[in-house]
């Protein structure tokens, strides 16, 4: 028989996961996100835990599973669709793109804030083709951990007040 405080309360400690994931992975900054959204790194996470919880059948039922994991795919489109229908929930919870380099100097509190070392970043240079610091104009980490670089040239300098620390650019 189904219980449905029962299914309400795995309701509930799969939403308050969720969210909890959700905020440690936005704490721990784009580095351990690369390449996913933090919302989309939860979901698969937890939705891999509560299937194999259902699957295995350890005090955790079938409709258990099944309750874990659509409150989970609920969560995570309602997240995805605020993060881009509301410009206020974007920056909380996909973050910002930081200005990593900046007419060839590194911007070292940008480094530090975001737990790159300079190796690393000049690891990424290379993978864009660019030998030398002085041949980057600007390089970005963006918010799925990324790292873009554009060298000197054409530049649409309508897009830099988007990027973190673009106020100080001048």
């Amino acid at each position: 028989m189904i219980h449905l405080s029962a299914l309400l309360e795995v309701a509930l400690r799969s939403g308050a996961v969720y969210l909890m994931l959700l905020v440690l992975l936005r704490a721990a900054g784009k580095r351990h996100t690369a390449q996913l959204s933090p919302h989309d790194a939860v979901l698969m996470l937890l939705i891999a835990n509560a299937v194999q919880s259902a699957m295995i059948g350890s005090n955790v039922t079938l409709w258990a599973g099944l309750v874990a994991v659509a409150t989970l795919i609920l969560l995570n489109v309602v997240i995805a669709r605020l993060v881009l229908r509301n410009r206020r929930f974007a920056p909380l919870l996909a973050g910002k793109p930081t200005l990593l380099i900046h007419n060839g100097l590194i911007q070292t509190h940008a480094l530090e804030r975001e737990g790159i070392l300079i190796d690393e970043l000049e690891a990424q240079l290379r993978r864009h083709g660019y030998e030398r610091l002085e041949q980057v104009k600007i390089a970005v980490q963006e918010t799925d951990g990324s790292i873009s670089v554009i060298g000197f040239g054409p530049i649409d300098e309508r897009r830099l007040p988007r990027l973190a620390g673009a106020t100080r650019l001048s």
